[in-house]
């Protein structure tokens, strides 16, 4: 194995050791710090985003099959964030509260995406069953999750936030999500 293959295999084990990928286990709320490199896959090594970087233009696939691209959005501020697979406990408790403090969020002109890599028919029934007001995208190949430098253990995203300013700058960003607080953090930074 080469040195640059190796540093890229220690990063990647670095960054998933570091990364709550489990959908039932809750960490801190902090901001990203902007020295933490993680890596998107096992052979590239990627330096995370830091507020102030233009948010990535990527497609998003939503589950009723439309798309929005991100530009598309300026003037608005926007959530778009990551989590592991729908349905289960830690990423049920973080949609909930979303879900529950939607009329805040709405107030501070927050728009919300919720991403993972399971297909539509898994994003509508997790909408359904939990009577979700935001729309869930669909990245399967991970291609979301490349553009914003999100880490993946197998084919699940690590659960990160970020919120991007009405400028299409991002404003804050979450390497380490907990499911409970989650809401009430994003809340206090778009109205910061």
């Amino acid at each position: 194995m080469s040195p640059r293959a190796h540093l890229a295999t220690l990063v990647t084990l670095a960054a998933l050791a570091t990364s709550s990928v489990a959908c039932n286990e809750p960490s801190s709320s902090k901001p990203a710090p902007e020295a933490k490199t993680t890596a998107a896959d096992p052979h590239a090594a990627l330096v995370p985003l830091k507020p102030g970087d233009a948010a990535p233009d990527a497609t998003l696939k939503l589950h009723d099959g439309k798309e929005v691209k991100l530009s598309s959005l300026a003037g608005k501020q926007v959530l778009i964030y990551f989590y592991p697979k729908d349905d289960t406990p830690g990423c049920t408790v973080q949609a909930e509260g979303l879900r529950d403090g939607w009329a805040d969020l709405q107030a501070a002109g927050l728009d919300v995406y919720g991403v993972s890599t399971q297909g539509a028919q898994s994003h509508e029934a997790f909408i359904d069953k939990y009577k979700l007001p935001f729309p869930l995208v669909i990245d399967e190949d991970g291609a979301v999750a490349r553009a914003f430098h999100v880490p993946m253990r197998g084919s699940f995203a690590s659960r990160q936030s970020f919120l991007i300013g009405k400028d299409g700058k991002i404003k804050s960003i979450w390497l380490e999500v907990d499911p409970k607080e989650h809401a009430a953090t994003v809340l206090a930074a778009a109205k910061s």
